[in-house]
């Protein structure tokens, strides 16, 4: 059964909680004691109702407060498809926490508050979806319950959306645009009575249409994490590069160089969990032979004949800043993108987007949740290439070489 991701955004008491046990709710993911904490809970708060955001609450201390300020990843299905829901929090100041929890997902879920419309952080949440290039975004106005149901509430608010669509929005992208109330079930599972002006589908065969896309970029790059000699007589020349395929395929036979260093070589075979293949493919782990003794090493990279990457030692990017200190130029960090890690120098820093208008104002640092443009300067060359034409290759996280926390994301533009 086909398995896909989709990421979850929205303001504080936008209903994502709710929407979230709903789906877990409706498609059997509860199990009975679960579903019994849940009555408890909700008859002891004397609600009139199943309050099915218990369902995704974390701490306790976090339901005490009202709040939910983690990532989490939530697995549920239906007869159709499996879902991984990445449910991120409202809060701005976990901006971050959005953009990592939406990094490798398919599709967004961006909810909305039908009494409040479209206001920052909804702006903030749909930027990020372009910046990540997300190619499928449902826009939900949840609790239509408390407008009434009124269609004309809904139009006002996608009218205002399209709107933001047509101004800022990637044209390669599907946009669906739908109301519902999480708390009641209505147009969450099934097509509701009280939305009927609505002629769309309910919410959950929106997620099971979605298509889903892979990586569909040529350039084999294949990072080297380990070599593997065994040093026993039965394999005293045996010479394996352990490692992770980041984009494209691998074939035996199949002609290959290596970064930095530019040495050529064929690879003789390829073992997946100790079988031995003929291909392999992005996002798989093997094990790679060569013909030639040639001497590569943790984080290096292996890359077929149709890899046209970049080997530069700066870089252009768009940058989402994760922590206190400011991204300011002449500051020092590690740059890791896989297994692949370089010293870098922050050369410039450009501009940053302006949520509210979404334009970019001119400045020298960002902080905390900004979002920005800069450059740059890497110590040694990596396999990089323009996020837009390969994510796999185009992204990478900043170090801070103090504290070891990882400092920012980066989206490469140019190198």
């Amino acid at each position: 059964m086909e398995l896909i991701k989709i990421a979850t955004a929205g303001s504080v008491d936008d209903g994502k909680s709710t929407l979230i046990g709903r789906l877990l709710y409706e498609t059997g993911a509860l199990k009975s004691d679960q579903i019994q904490h849940i009555e408890e809970k909700s008859a002891a708060r004397g609600f009139g109702y199943l309050d099915l955001s218990l369902a995704t609450d974390g701490l306790l201390t976090e339901r005490e407060q009202g709040i939910t300020i983690d990532v989490s990843h939530i697995f549920f299905s239906t007869p159709k498809r499996r879902f991984i829901i990445a449910d991120s929090p409202g809060h701005v100041e976990y901006t971050r926490n959005m953009v990592t929890g939406s990094s490798t997902a398919q599709a967004s879920i961006i909810l909305l508050d039908a009494r409040k419309g479209v206001i920052e952080q909804t702006k903030r949440h749909f930027f990020i979806t372009q910046l990540l290039g997300i190619k499928h975004i449902i826009f939900a106005i949840n609790k239509m319950d408390l407008v009434d149901y009124k269609q004309e509430v809904f139009e006002e608010i996608k009218a205002t959306l399209v709107n933001l669509v047509d101004k800022h929005g990637n044209k390669d992208v599907s946009y669906h645009y739908i109301p519902l109330s999480a708390l009641y079930n209505e147009n969450v599972v099934s097509r509701s009575e009280k939305l009927d002006w609505h002629k769309g589908e309910a919410l959950i065969d929106l997620m099971e249409a979605i298509p889903v896309e892979r990586n569909k970029a040529n350039d084999g790059v294949f990072q080297i994490q380990y070599v593997i000699r065994p040093k026993r007589e039965a394999f005293h020349d045996y010479r394996g590069f352990a490692g992770n395929v980041r984009s494209g395929v691998f074939n035996v036979g199949d002609a290959i160089s290596i970064n930095p260093s530019a040495r050529k070589s064929i690879i003789k075979r390829i073992e997946k969990y100790g079988t031995v293949v003929d291909r392999v493919s992005a996002g798989e782990n093997a094990t790679l032979l060569l013909v030639d003794e040639i001497d590569a090493s943790r984080g290096d990279s292996i890359l077929n004949e149709q890899a046209n990457i970049n080997r530069g030692k700066s870089i252009s990017a768009t940058f989402c800043w994760m922590q206190d200190t400011p991204l300011t130029p002449g500051n020092k960090y590690w740059l890791q993108q896989g297994v692949q890690r370089s010293l870098v120098k922050v050369q410039s820093v450009r501009s940053k987007i302006d949520l509210e208008a979404l334009e970019h104002s001119q400045t020298n640092q960002l902080g905390l949740n900004d979002i920005g443009k800069g450059a740059l300067a890497l110590a040694q060359p990596l396999s990089t290439k323009p996020y837009k034409e390969n994510p796999a290759l185009g992204s990478f996280i900043l170090i801070d070489p103090q504290t070891f926390n990882t400092a920012g994301v980066g989206f490469i533009e140019t190198a």
